[in-house]
């Protein structure tokens, strides 16, 4: 049964999904976006975990967001509220000491200087600003959609122009230093800046987080990088929570959508994409309706997209052969605690400064409102990662945690908290066994980790959800368990991502669009994919409005 014809289709309403079909409704398009979920948002959702709380299920931060998505949709408007702590990351340490990271650079540097010594303190001051003057040209690489390779048009040389002189704006030196660095190892990056083993990975575990790689890893300051890119995170990175959760991200700009005039449906699994002799006519549903459309928008991941929806003589055996090698095992995890009570960090509250203690100051708590990171050091991540590549769990994963409920108490009972935690290298295949039969203890260890650091803390624990990679894979529809829609190394980014022929958010199926975090600028709650395939996408059609 065929439906209505809309000018576009958006298959997923993840927060890509959702800003993509927000911009296409601002352009005048019809729009319909297909969910097939009862909920939207995807990674930047918000659950109930058990009666009163509520936490963020996958993603827990927003401050990647690209600040422009915010305000052309005018997402303030529709209800999100951003809330960033003073701090930015706090990595307690075995030894009682601890690393904090704020987002006031000379706070940091004074610590460093008083807790470590006057090398890291120098060091850090210098790595901050670097980072930040190189990022914010990744930032502008980031927002620029990659070149047609074959034949370049007036409107890739304006933007080849652009980024020249955003290039040239480095000057000589950091202009170096980014060809240098970017496919350097993030061990050796922050090595070359700073003394001390803990505050390098203090810095260096965004280089690794999500991805299949480790501090040692080729190009992992490439990935640092790109994670400051656009958004002043600087050397401590970006920690901004949305109040109510990542989910009132997908809220407003679901809200965003409805009031452009996006019609959106959930529950409407699309079970394939419509084509004819390469060119996308619409899409049809698990339930057999057939839509029609002028394009077809997949914010899905791009594996799912063209192994999954595109019918295989279309796409070809050569291609089909390339789209399966691109790379996306994933290696990330997530637990989530209801807890009675804040747990005690000891690191948090022993001195940091001279002589006078964090509690007495009242900084301990403040201290465990940003990122908590246990990493330990660069080599401990890398035995880490060592037992991920051979299908291993490790004995002590790398882990990132927060605690929204501290600055947003809307999502616990009062005087209860809820903790997120993402369990870096946990590998997707397992070399025994299967996620089913082990996933309780992948959350044991991260217990055992965490009560290290943080005492009692398994005490306080009244829920607890595990997600495992084959859980992402399942449930969200991530291919391989990957929350980045792929591998965000430099073989796999800018026109590499996902591939030569697809950098420009269009697939080899004319009318068929990619979207989603597989594609430039890459993975994380930063809406640049959707974006940026919006503007392709918007001067394409109005191309073939104009030729009618």
């Amino acid at each position: 049964m065929a439906g209505q014809h809309h000018d576009a289709i958006v298959i997923g309403g993840g927060h890509n999904g959702l800003v993509t079909a927000a911009y296409l409704g601002r352009a005048g398009l019809s729009t319909l976006l297909l969910e097939r979920r009862e909920t939207l948002g995807g990674a930047a959702v918000t659950g109930e975990l058990a009666p009163g709380f509520r936490v963020p299920t996958l993603a827990h931060t927003v401050g990647r967001l690209r600040p422009s998505v915010a305000h052309e949709l005018g997402l303030a408007r529709h209800g999100l509220q951003l809330v960033q702590p003073q701090v930015r990351a706090f990595m307690p340490l075995p030894d009682g000491r601890s690393v904090t990271l704020w987002g006031d650079t000379m706070r940091t540097v004074d610590e460093l200087r008083s807790a470590w010594t006057p090398a890291d303190a120098d060091g850090y001051l210098e790595l901050d600003r670097l980072v930040g003057r190189l990022s914010r040209f990744l930032g502008d690489v980031a927002a620029t959609t990659p070149p047609e390779t074959k034949g370049p048009s007036l409107a890739d040389a304006w933007a080849g122009l652009r980024l020249g002189r955003s290039f040239r704006s480095l000057g000589r030196r950091d202009a170096a230093t980014l060809l240098r660095v970017l496919a350097m190892a993030v061990a050796d990056f922050v090595a070359e800046h700073l003394r001390s083993d803990a505050v390098q990975a203090a810095v260096a575990v965004r280089g690794v987080l999500y991805c299949h790689l480790g501090p040692w890893s080729a190009g992992t300051t490439e990935v640092l990088l790109m994670d400051s890119a656009g958004n002043g995170g600087g050397a401590a990175g970006q920690t901004v929570f949305a109040r109510g959760g990542p989910g009132a991200l997908s809220e407003a700009l679901a809200a965003a959508a409805t009031t452009s005039g996006v019609e959106i449906r959930t529950g409407a699994e699309v079970g394939r994409v419509l084509s004819v002799d390469g060119h996308a006519l619409g899409v049809a549903l698990a339930s057999g309706e057939e839509l029609r459309a002028s394009a077809v928008v997949s914010s899905a991941d791009p594996k799912r997209t063209l192994l999954g929806l595109v019918d295989p003589v279309e796409l070809g055996p050569h291609l089909s052969w390339r789209v399966s090698n691109y790379r996306m095992p994933g290696a990330t995890a997530k637990v989530n605690l209801a807890l009675g009570a804040l747990p005690v960090f000891p690191a948090a509250n022993a001195p940091a400064t001279g002589g006078s203690s964090a509690s007495a100051s009242g900084d301990g708590a403040a201290r465990l409102r940003g990122r908590i990171l246990l990493a330990d050091g660069i080599d401990p991540m890398e035995r880490a990662f060592d037992a991920c590549k051979y299908g291993e769990i490790p004995a002590a994963p790398v882990l990132e945690a927060t605690i929204p409920s501290l600055v947003d108490p809307s999502l616990a009972p009062e005087g209860k908290q809820v903790m997120s935690v993402t369990v870096q290298y946990a590998p997707y295949a397992l070399r025994e066994g299967d996620w089913d039969a082990r996933r309780d203890e992948l959350a044991d260890r991260v217990m055992a980790r965490l009560e290290r650091a943080a005492p009692g803390i398994g005490a306080l624990v009244e829920a607890r959800q595990v997600i495992t990679p084959l859980d992402l894979e399942r449930d969200h529809a991530l291919t391989g368990g990957h929350p980045l829609h792929g591998e965000p190394s430099l073989d796999q980014f800018f026109a590499w991502r996902p591939m030569v022929e697809m950098a420009r958010y269009r697939s080899p199926i004319e009318g068929l669009y990619l979207a989603g975090s597989g594609t430039h600028p890459g993975g994380g709650i930063t809406g640049g994919p959707g974006a940026n395939a919006a503007r392709e996408i918007i001067a394409d059609l109005k191309k073939r409005r104009r030729r009618r």
